[in-house]
């Protein structure tokens, strides 16, 4: 049985300062010995990923970091790697050792918290050391409660567990792709290539989850090239209700597909799914900005092997310099990168964000909205360069009107 995708799970981070247990309590929530502990402080380094299930939540990703209060060169480095963690964290677990307290380190990450909207959960831990400490004092502090844990004896796991169920947000993901568009009995058309950058044997992930989610929705799909669209339109006795096509191949499919169907791309329902399709919208007036020398960042989420005509690295790059009419500075980054400080760029253009969750991907949007630099999605850009954004726009009226009113 296929395992959910990472990507579509709850993301729990697990934070707090060096040993004070936060490597064993991954190991008490999963059940397993999945997380290296010592009593050295400092052993865990870059953060770490462990998938399980939390009934009724259903799959998460339990997330490892290093401690807040990492020193030297190579400490900073290791809570920088923890702090860039919260991007992608839908729920926070803020471990504390009652016998150390809590101080600074605590409250500046609360802060952030709180700063982000992430809700938090404070554990205890090492209770079953304490002596019975008094935990009011550190609560009052915190102005968070404290469940007591003893995660070496997996004492207090399951009350840690309905806390966290509490706790965990019913919204960290769309409900549908494309779900909310059709009817049942509706007939939706997909449109796949199939060249060098597809995977051996398999779609890709975004084709396979909107392939799932007309299915959940008792519709009919139709899965075909590019090449036998014009074919496969012509079988059927009635028209399709929409037409979603890899977003390369926008140009030959929009060509192929009567304006009285609906017609958009793959990336452009990821675009909404798994950040915000009005952002994205208005981002893409950036790209009519662009001028000669201007620096642009592209960002993938995942880190596939690049072809020759790589869609990130070559055919965009290719389509912004074409549209501008001149060079541009281009960087890329991959996976779970993101700079720290993109405030130099005049234009981020995210991929569909298959590959990572939907909070990390709307922290990159909404870090670049506040600092009035416009971010667009992969689809929406080869749309527009291509003329066809309007008509790619209309399965969605709200982006629909603030694209028209821009």
């Amino acid at each position: 049985m296929e395992s959910t995708p990472q990507a579509n799970r709850l993301h729990i981070g697990i934070f707090g300062r060096r040993n004070v247990g936060k490597s064993t309590l991954v190991n008490a929530l999963t059940n397993q010995e999945l997380a290296v502990v010592s009593d050295v402080a400092g052993t865990t380094t870059d953060p770490v990923y462990k998938s399980m299930e939390i009934l009724p939540i259903g799959p998460v990703t339990i997330i490892d970091t290093a401690g807040i209060d990492d020193e030297g060169d190579l400490g900073e480095l290791r809570v920088k790697k923890t702090k860039e963690v919260l991007g992608r964290t839908d729920l926070a677990l803020l471990v504390v050792d009652p016998q150390v307290g809590v101080g600074d380190y605590e409250k500046k990450l609360l802060a952030e918290l709180k700063e982000r909207e992430i809700p938090v959960v404070g554990v205890a831990n090492k209770y079953d050391d304490t002596n019975g400490i008094d935990l009011k004092p550190l609560i009052k502090e915190l102005g968070l409660n404290l469940i007591k844990v003893s995660a070496l004896k997996r004492e207090g796991v399951e009350r840690l567990k309905k806390e966290i169920i509490l706790k965990a947000p019913d919204n960290f993901e769309e409900p549908h792709i494309i779900g909310d568009l059709i009817e049942p009995q509706d007939t939706v058309v997909l449109v796949v290539p199939i060249d060098r950058a597809a995977p051996k044997g398999r779609l890709i992930l975004p084709q396979v989850q909107t392939l799932r989610d007309v299915l959940d929705n008792d519709a009919q799909a139709i899965v075909v090239k590019e090449t036998e669209l014009k074919g496969a339109l012509d079988n059927l006795k009635e028209n399709p209700k929409i037409v979603i096509t890899d977003s390369q191949a926008f140009k030959e499919v929009s060509a192929d597909v009567s304006e009285d169907i609906l017609l958009t791309g793959f990336s452009i329902l990821f675009a909404r799914y798994k950040g915000d399709l009005e952002i994205y919208t208005k981002g893409v007036k950036g790209i009519e900005r662009l001028k000669e020398g201007d620096k642009v960042l592209i960002a993938e989420s995942c880190t596939h092997h690049r072809t020759a005509d790589d869609i990130g690295k070559v055919k965009i790059p290719n389509w912004i310099r074409g549209f501008v009419g001149g060079d541009l500075e281009f960087n890329h980054v991959s996976g779970r990168e993101f700079p720290g400080n993109i405030e130099g760029y005049d234009l981020i253009v995210q991929c569909g964000g298959c590959m990572t969750n939907r909070k990390e991907i709307l922290y990159r949007l909404k870090k670049a909205h506040s600092l009035g630099i416009p971010v667009v999605n992969y689809g929406m850009l080869i749309a527009y360069v291509h003329g066809i954004l309007d008509r790619a726009l209309e399965p969605f009226p709200k982006s629909k009107e603030v694209w028209d009113n821009q």
